[in-house]
């Protein structure tokens, strides 16, 4: 007998449908094959399934059963087939009505009790479901509340495989799973860090409110123990609060990698992400035999943090260009072509030369010329190009840090960004690929950041009299529009091109 059970495949963050074909034959040998490019994963689903089936009671055949994955040219990966697999032995054998699983799309690990246990990507299997008008997904208990972030399509968290069974022959026994997005959204947009714990640093607290209000991507210099990874943990805390699509596009990411929390249907705050300089360019970027997200997806709609950035390999480091000019980074295998979403702020760290005490007036630097300049240059031009504020972050004197008093807190400085970010919205609004004054091209920059006389004068000297590069112009004319709406001002002003200027160090040869 034959039966066909609906389930799904995970590539890049999609989720394709995948029809589980199962035939059961009477005549011949007892043997079980699969075919339709399955991988270890998927083969080994012939044990999990046979030790379930015959745990919780149920005879399993010994004929020649034939189990297709169709389309049988896309590569299948994963534990989550063992629950169709199961269903669609159960249904041909007649157990179940033929009928009983149509509409529904299954999904989920069994173990060899018969338990279901989570998956990965259910969230982008819910939504490719809704998108089928399917009548519901069938998954894990644990993966049911993520499901259910999707409205529109029934949730249906299912403990065991029996429970799926007595659910196909009465559907009434379980009621979907719901879930207030509402709530969900305020539970999990809390943030532990914030700006208050920062002493001192007014400097570089401004710029990042400035890097904040544009999205602008940030480079900090300065001695170790100055703060740097502290001021870079904090930023999450003071950019807008995320959107609805917004969460769910980062929750699907997070999903398919396997970094949602036990629990937690949906990612809320913005991710903050800090790979090891050791990282490689697969593991940064996205990669493998089959295609993975790296941290630059794990990062989007947040922050990537880059800490002692010299030390990164340049073949690593040369492979951000793309995601942060594009916003999206495309993998390409021989197995297949993935394109994931890769919207992310760079934040990058480093010490002013190896030992780190280059210009600090309490340590001694050690560090001869020669060795400060090959560690200052590990940083190529084309990246640097790509980072629109540079600053300096100076040790802390300890006046400061004994002091009592550590400034604004991150909720009184996220309602400046916003109400900068608001303004940003509104200017580029008829422009899809442009949401903030960083992605702003040469265009815009003509359209929407011409200067008054004594606004240009005061540029036009500083090229002149700091030996400001080309780059540097077009990055200055970006932050004194940021600066200028963080005022809420139609015009850049004088001061507002004198204070974009301080956040360029590294053009004034400071670097």
């Amino acid at each position: 007998m034959l039966s066909k059970i609906l389930s799904a495949s995970i590539i890049g963050i999609d989720a394709h449908p995948v029809e589980v074909e199962v035939d059961i034959a009477m005549r011949g040998l007892p043997h079980f094959s699969m075919v339709g490019l399955p991988d270890t994963a998927v083969k080994e689903s012939r044990d999990r399934v046979r030790a379930a089936l015959k745990n919780i009671g149920f005879f399993f055949p010994l004929k020649q059963i034939t189990i297709n994955l169709a389309p049988a040219d896309l590569k299948k990966e994963g534990s989550s087939f063992d629950l169709p697999i199961a269903i669609g032995i159960i249904t041909a054998e007649g157990v179940i009505a033929s009928s009983s699983g149509n509409g529904y799309l299954f999904t989920g690990e069994l173990s060899l009790d018969g338990k279901l246990k989570p998956v990965r990507g259910s969230l982008s299997m819910a939504l490719r479901a809704k998108e089928l008008g399917l009548k519901g997904i069938i998954l894990p208990e644990e993966n049911a509340l993520e499901a259910a972030v999707v409205n529109g399509i029934p949730s249906f968290g299912l403990k065991s495989l029996p429970e799926v069974i007595e659910f196909l022959k009465n559907s009434s026994t379980k009621a979907p799973c719901t879930i207030d997005i509402y709530r969900a959204m305020k539970e999990n947009s809390i943030y532990e860090d914030d700006f208050i714990d920062v002493k001192g640093q007014e400097h570089a607290k401004r710029a990042f409110e400035v890097a904040a209000s544009g999205a602008h991507n940030v480079l900090m210099t300065g001695p170790p123990g100055s703060g740097k990874t502290m001021l870079a943990r904090r930023l999450p805390s003071i950019l807008p609060g995320m959107t609805f699509d917004e969460a769910l596009e980062t929750t699907r990411i997070h999903s398919v990698a396997g970094l949602l929390g036990k629990g937690q249907p949906l990612l809320a705050i913005r991710p903050f992400r800090s790979p090891h300089h050791t990282i490689s360019d697969v593991a940064l970027i996205g990669g493998g035999q089959v295609p993975k997200p790296g941290e630059v997806s794990i990062a989007h709609n947040g922050v990537l943090f880059l800490d002692e950035l010299p030390e990164f390999k340049r073949n690593v480091l040369e492979v951000l260009r793309q995601p942060l000019e594009h916003g999206e980074v495309t993998v390409s295998r021989a197995v297949a072509s993935v394109t994931y979403p890769a919207s992310f702020m760079l934040v990058a760290a480093m010490n002013p030369c190896p030992c780190g005490y280059f210009g600090d007036e309490r340590h001694q630097c050690t560090c001869t010329h020669g060795q400060i300049h090959r560690y200052r240059h590990k940083v190529s031009g084309p990246l640097l190009d790509r980072i629109d504020i540079h600053i300096e972050v100076p040790a802390v004197p300890y006046k400061e840090l004994s002091n009592e008093y550590s400034g604004e807190n991150s909720e009184t400085i996220r309602k400046r960004v916003v109400a900068a970010r608001k303004i940003q919205y509104d200017r580029f609004k008829h422009d899809k690929k442009i949401h903030a004054n960083g992605h702003m091209k040469t265009r815009h920059i003509k359209k929407y950041c011409k200067l008054k006389p004594e606004a240009q004068t005061i540029l036009d000297n500083a090229m002149q009299k700091l030996g400001l590069s080309a780059r540097a112009y077009t990055r200055i004319l970006k932050l004194s529009r940021t600066i200028a709406d963080l005022e809420a001002s139609e015009d850049i002003q004088s001061h507002h091109v004198s204070e974009a200027i301080q956040y360029r160090t590294l053009d004034r040869g400071m670097f």
